[in-house]
């Protein structure tokens, strides 16, 4: 745990003036609250890394193995070989800086080492010295750097200060994908065993059990039959959601928080709502029972040897198409790279509405539907009866999850369907929502507690534009469509804006849908008393 505890005027008294020290300078101080623990070796063992030993980021002695440096460095020259981007990567930046204050942990820390140029320039400068000519003939005139221990550990300091969110990437000139850098510096990291364990952990319970939290398959199946259980108690109707049921029309991926989390499990009932009301031919799979992949955040091999286990479970099913739920980086993953390492899946069919006969064309490679999308072809073509007025104790935002955003650009479905099911709606200023959204500054393996600091930090300007609307319209309720930012968002909420509740996108659909032959709804999906209502719950 962080152990100092921090008020809000204190994280804001941050110092952007330069700094005396010069950045090739890798030295780093690993103060609690400001990284995370290493992986735990029966995690790491379970996965097959290697070098699997007991180590944390606080001692001198890391315990590399004695060619980590051999093993680092032909590494990046694997890569560089195998992924053109990296290579222009490497060699385009001009260090114009139009990258520099868009991070949200620079804006939240001050660190210049935070800013995007500078935290590619830690591997870039590594490169230059053993890659290029000037550099090998010029070393530091050029840019270059030796990689030495401590250039070791500031590496494993910075990038896991990256939440892979890609918005300074939309204002790169050049296209730089600064995501993409980190991804390789982590890859490098984990050759030699220096890893996370927020990372490593889940990944290795995702192959134990099927998903990230470790929940066995007879838990799921008991979470989905709760589930049905207390949505019959607020509804009165009875669901019937199954699990790795052969033959049905779809299998529906969801990440594990959401039937397990909160406030995720709000949404997750809002699911088995809508599937119900419209007759949907589906089944949940035990075997892959989780959509998150946190092996995007450890290397390209864990994400794709996370991924495949869906598009095996489709055609062990014998199901038509997916339909995923609400997540971030499990769609970047979906949606950028799993036809292309574990596809094609010409088993499957271009997913297609049983309901309004509209065609995914946009699915028509991966063969996966965003829930989002889905809904939102349902609610245009008036197949849901809703009740927006059920919303109305919430005055809602809506936060552009990252990768839903800025990887898959799902921008205006969410919107359309919380104008659909809400009365009050209000957008955040313009600069922090849509593609150049802040993220929840907790993402890519970094919702840890011993990491609160910089959590606190990175999510400051997500929260500052969440503030704004609160004192401005009253807003109470921030909307998402990512698990990551419905676990890391109330804790962050709590702190810099208090007052302001997190939901996901179907929670607010489930209490607005009228579903046929229900009883008079008394309360919303959390047990709060429905607008009316209030005298009656509290009797």
């Amino acid at each position: 745990m962080s152990e100092k505890h921090f008020k809000p005027e204190e994280l804001t008294a941050i110092g952007y003036q330069p700094r005396r020290r010069d950045w090739m300078d890798p030295h780093v101080e690993f103060r609690r609250g400001t990284f995370n623990y290493s992986a735990n070796p029966k995690s790491m063992e379970y996965l097959g890394l290697p070098f699997v030993r007991k180590w944390q980021p606080t001692e001198d002695d890391w315990q590399l193995p004695s060619n980590w440096k051999e093993i680092i460095l032909e590494g990046l020259r694997e890569r560089i070989h195998k992924f053109r981007s990296l290579r222009i990567f490497m060699d385009i930046c001009v260090r114009c800086g139009a990258c520099a204050d868009k991070c949200h942990f620079y804006i939240g820390s001050g660190d210049p080492k935070n800013m995007p140029v500078l935290r590619a320039e830690l591997l870039r400068s590594v490169y230059r010295k053993d890659f290029t000519t000037a550099g090998k003939i010029l070393g530091k005139m050029a840019g270059g750097r030796e990689l030495t221990v401590p250039v070791l550990k500031e590496w494993f300091y910075y990038f896991y200060q990256c939440t892979e969110c890609r918005r300074c990437s939309v204002f790169c000139p050049y296209g730089i994908d600064t995501a993409e850098i980190t991804i390789i510096g982590r890859e490098l990291l984990n050759l030699v065993g220096i890893g996370i364990d927020w990372i490593t952990t889940p990944a290795a319970n995702c192959f134990r059990t099927g998903n990230h939290l470790g929940i066995q398959p007879h838990g799921f199946k008991d979470s989905v039959d709760f589930a049905a259980d207390d949505l019959e108690d607020i509804t009165g109707i009875k669901v019937n959601p199954s699990v790795n049921r052969k033959g049905a029309e779809v299998l529906f991926v969801v990440p594990s928080a959401d039937y397990f989390g909160d406030p995720h499990y709000f949404g997750f009932l809002g699911y088995l709502a809508l599937f119900h009301e419209i007759g949907l031919d589906y089944t949940f799979s035990a075997f892959a029972s989780e959509g998150g992949n946190f092996g995007l955040f450890h290397s390209h091999e864990m994400m794709k040897r996370l991924n495949a286990k869906i598009y095996a479970e489709a055609k062990r099913l014998g199901v038509k198409y997916i339909i995923g739920g609400e997540c971030g980086h499990m769609w970047r993953v979906l949606h950028q790279y799993m036809d292309t390492m574990n596809g094609p899946a010409d088993f499957l069919e271009v997913p297609k509405s049983p309901v309004t006969g509209t065609v995914f064309e946009n699915a028509r490679s991966t063969k996966m539907v965003h829930i989002a999308e889905f809904t939102a072809d349902l609610i245009k073509n008036r197949k849901l009866k809703l009740a927006p007025e059920r919303n109305d104790s919430y005055k809602v935002t809506f936060h552009d999850s990252c990768n839903p955003a800025r990887a898959m650009g799902l921008l205006e479905e969410p919107r359309y369907i919380l104008k659909s099911v809400c009365n009050h709606f209000y957008e955040m200023p313009e600069n922090t929502i849509r593609e150049q959204t802040f993220c929840c500054g907790s993402g890519s393996g970094l919702g840890t507690d011993e990491n609160l600091e910089m959590r606190l930090r990175g999510g400051f300007p997500r929260a500052n534009a969440v503030k704004y609307v609160q004192q401005n319209h009253g807003v109470n309720l921030l909307v998402c469509i990512c698990a990551i930012d419905k676990a890391t968002l109330p804790p962050l909420m709590d702190f810099w804006a208090p007052g302001v509740a997190v939901a996901g996108l179907h929670e607010l659909v489930g209490n607005a849908l009228m579903m046929k032959g229900e009883k008079e709804r008394e309360a919303d999906f959390r047990g709060a008393p429905l607008p009316g209502k209030e005298e009656k719950v509290h009797v």
